[in-house]
C-alpha cells in the first residue's frame, strides 16, 4: 500500500494549531486564508465610566497568528507608508519565528517610542493602507503587532540588546518633550550625542501624556519609554520655558546644535458671542487639565468641571478625546458637533467607532453661532445652524453652507472647543531672527535647519496640527540632519539608505 501525501491544513487547522502554541510553515496562499485578528477591547458599557485603557492588546498566540499573515513582500510597500522607516516585515518576522528579543531590537533600532505609536499611530492610512493584503481584504494589523513586541520591550529590558555608543563630545539641547522631541533625543542619544530635552511643563511627555487621554494611551507607558531614553543618557530639565527661563540665543551659545519641538499648543476659539461665558473650555486646557494634572479629582489642584450635558465642537481625534474624557467624568449627554457629515469626519475610524459604542451623540452638519447662557454667566446652551455641503473647498473636502431659517439650541451647561490649535508666539518674540510663516510656524528646510545655523525645527511648530507620528517622522529626519551638520558641517549630505531586507528563517 503506497503512502498517501498529506492533506493540506484547512484555514480553520491553520489558526487553531497557531493559537495552541504550535509553530506552522505556510505558504503565501495559506496565509491568506486566515482573517484579521482582532484587538480585543473593553466592554464598552463598563469603559465608559473609567479611564482604563480600551484596547486591551493581543495575547502570545494571538500576535503571532496575526504574524503569520505577513506575507513578507521582497518591496514592502508599508516601510514607505511609514514616517519612521521602521523594517516592518523584518520585526514581524522576528516575532512569527517566536525571537522576540530579535523583533524588539529590530522594532526599537527604528522607532524611539513604539508602546506609543502602537496605540496611537493612524496605521490605517499609512503602512497598513499599503500592505499589499489590502488589495484583497484586510492589512496586517501591524499597529497591533508593534503594540505586542514593544510592550514586550518594557516588560523584559533585560533582553534587550545595549549598545553603548562612541561619546562625540558633542551637545545638543532639544526644546520640547513630546513625540518630536523624544525621537530626536533617542536617534541622538544613540549617535553619542550629550542631548537635554528642556520641557515646560513639569512632566515630559509633551502631548503624549497632556493631550492623550490614558484610556487610549497610558501616563505609566509614556514614562516608561521616557525612562528609556534617560537610560541612554539623556538629561531631562524640566519647568523650563524657552522665551523666558531660557532664550534661544542662550541656548545656541551653551549647545553645539539646537532642535525646537515645542508643538502648536494655542487653542483656536469659533469666534463667536458667548464663548467667554463661564463653563467654555479649549480642548487643551479640559484634556491638560484632566490628563496631566488629575482634575477628575475632589481635591485637585486644577479642578475642572463635571458637565451633565457636554457639547464638543470638532471632529478629529481631539475632539473625540475630549468628548470620551466628559463621558467618563460623568456626563449624561456628551454630543459632537461637526460641521461636516461623518464620511468626513478626519478622526481616526476606530476613535469614531469607540466613541459610538460609549454612547456619544453625533449632530452632524451643524455649525455653532453663539454660545447661550444665563443671568449668572453660566453656559445653558448653544445655538447652532444647520449646514448642507456644496462644491469642494482648498481641503478637498464639500464645503459645509448654512441653511437660512435652521436655527436651533442644543441645551447643555458645558462646551468644549476643539476646532484646531496654532504656535504659541511666546518663542518667536523672544528670537526675531527666526524667519516664520504667516501662520507663525517656523520656516525650516527639507533636512530641519531654520533660518538660524545649527537650529533646526520639526513637529506641529513647522507642520501645524498633526500627527504623532508625523512629528516623530520630523524628529528622526532632525536627527540625522544634525548628526551630519555636527560631522561634516552640512545637514544635506546624503544619509545612509535605510534596509528593508527580511530576515531568512
Amino acid at each position: 500500500m503506497s503512502d498517501r501525501e498529506e492533506t493540506p491544513p484547512t484555514p480553520q487547522d491553520i489558526v487553531r494549531r497557531i493559537l495552541a502554541g504550535e509553530q506552522v510553515e505556510l505558504d503565501p496562499r495559506q496565509r491568506m486564508t486566515i482573517d484579521r485578528v482582532a484587538m480585543p477591547e473593553e466592554d464598552a458599557e463598563v469603559r465608559s465610566h473609567s479611564f482604563e485603557e480600551v484596547n486591551l492588546g493581543l495575547t502570545e498566540h494571538m500576535a503571532v497568528l496575526e504574524a503569520e499573515r505577513c506575507l513578507q513582500c521582497k518591496n514592502p510597500k508599508c516601510i514607505d507608508g511609514c514616517p519612521v522607516r521602521v523594517n516592518i516585515p523584518k520585526f514581524i518576522d522576528h516575532l512569527r519565528r517566536g525571537d522576540m528579543a530579535g523583533a524588539a531590537d529590530s522594532l526599537l533600532g527604528d522607532n524611539a517610542l513604539p508602546c506609543v505609536t502602537g496605540r496611537v499611530c493612524p496605521q490605517e492610512t499609512q503602512c497598513e493602507g499599503l500592505c499589499l493584503r489590502a488589495k484583497k481584504g484586510t492589512s496586517v494589523g501591524i499597529g497591533s503587532l508593534e503594540r505586542y513586541v514593544a510592550d514586550w520591550a518594557q516588560a523584559h529590558p533585560e533582553a534587550l540588546t545595549r549598545a553603548l555608543p562612541i561619546a562625540r563630545n558633542r551637545s545638543v539641547a532639544i526644546v520640547g518633550s513630546g513625540p518630536a522631541g523624544l525621537t530626536a533625543a533617542g536617534e541622538l542619544a544613540k549617535r553619542g550625542y550629550d542631548v537635554t530635552i528642556f520641557e515646560a511643563f513639569h512632566a515630559a511627555g509633551g502631548v503624549l501624556i497632556y493631550g492623550i487621554p490614558q484610556f487610549r494611551l497610558p501616563n505609566d507607558i509614556v514614562e516608561k519609554e521616557v525612562d528609556r531614553l534617560v537610560e541612554l543618557g539623556v538629561k531631562i530639565e524640566t519647568n523650563a520655558i524657552i522665551g523666558k527661563t531660557y532664550t534661544l540665543d542662550e541656548l545656541r551659545q551653551r549647545f553645539d546644535a539646537v532642535f525646537l519641538a515645542v508643538g502648536a499648543g494655542l487653542p483656536v476659539f469659533m469666534d463667536v458671542p458667548g464663548e467667554n461665558l463661564k463653563g467654555v473650555y479649549s480642548a487643551n486646557e479640559y484634556l491638560t487639565r484632566v490628563n496631566l494634572m488629575g482634575a477628575w479629582g475632589e481635591d485637585s489642584d486644577t479642578p475642572v468641571l463635571h458637565g451633565q450635558r457636554v457639547v464638543v465642537v470638532g471632529g478629529g481625534n481631539v475632539a473625540m478625546d475630549a468628548v470620551r474624557t466628559a463621558r467618563r467624568l460623568g456626563a449624561s449627554d456628551a454630543v459632537i458637533v461637526y460641521r461636516r457629515g461623518h464620511d468626513e469626519l478626519p478622526a481616526r475610524a476606530e476613535e469614531v467607532h469607540h466613541a459610538e459604542q460609549e454612547g456619544i451623540r453625533f449632530e452632524f452638519q451643524v455649525a455653532p453661532i453663539e454660545v447661550v447662557g444665563d443671568e449668572q454667566h453660566w453656559v445653558t446652551g448653544l445655538r447652532c445652524q444647520r449646514m448642507e455641503l456644496g462644491e469642494p473647498d482648498a481641503s478637498g473636502r464639500r464645503r459645509p453652507e448654512p441653511i437660512p431659517g435652521s436655527e436651533f439650541v442644543i441645551a447643555c451647561d458645558m462646551v468644549v472647543v476643539a476646532i484646531g490649535t496654532r504656535s504659541n508666539p511666546l518663542l518667536r518674540a523672544t528670537a526675531p531672527d527666526l524667519a516664520v510663516n504667516e501662520w507663525g510656524y517656523i520656516v525650516s528646510d527639507e533636512h530641519g535647519m531654520t533660518s538660524l545655523p545649527g537650529v533646526f525645527a520639526g513637529g506641529d511648530i513647522v507642520r501645524g496640527s498633526a500627527t504623532v507620528i508625523l512629528a516623530m517622522g520630523d524628529g528622526k529626519r532632525a536627527a540625522g540632519a544634525i548628526d551630519r551638520y555636527l560631522t561634516t558641517g552640512s545637514a544635506a549630505e546624503a544619509a545612509e539608505p535605510v534596509s528593508t531586507e527580511a530576515p531568512t528563517a
